[in-house]
């Protein structure tokens, strides 16, 4: 695992959403402050937090079960973007900027997932690989 979230490209990518989501929800109705506003903005934060908080958990499927969560919440995002839209608070040359941010996020994570996703098949082979040899130690392999 890397050493630090900032050498992850896919949160560099998350961190680009959050800015674009808070600048276009600046222009919001101040009445939706605690509505859609306050939902955009907490829902980028918290596609950005899974993918931190993730690379703090101890294994690989609790990484990837964390990848999985942020990816989740930019569908969430991309659905609150197009009820804004819909109403007329979020403009389509914004609402072109969000879906463009969240298209490059889902990309860059969805490789990530591929990527933790193989290396927790990885080490579930190696353990059981590990157990097979402790069961039966005549079989052991050079």
């Amino acid at each position: 695992m890397s050493k630090s979230i900032h050498d992850l490209v896919v949160f560099q990518r998350a961190l680009d959403l959050v800015t674009t989501v808070y600048q276009v929800t600046a222009a919001f109705p101040e009445t939706e402050l605690y509505g859609l506003t306050s939902q955009l903005r907490r829902a980028a934060v918290r596609a950005c937090s899974c993918i931190a908080e993730g690379q703090g958990r101890l294994t690989w499927g609790e990484w990837r079960q964390f990848l999985g969560q942020a990816r989740g919440t930019l569908f969430e995002i991309e659905a609150q973007c197009v009820v804004a839209n819909r109403l007329c608070m979020l403009i389509d040359s914004d609402y072109s900027r969000v879906i463009h941010e969240l298209r490059k996020t889902g990309k860059a994570l969805a490789g990530f997932i591929r990527w933790v996703q193989q290396k927790e098949r990885a080490a579930k082979q190696r353990s059981n690989r590990a157990t097979e040899q402790r069961s039966n130690p005549g079989t052991e392999q050079p």
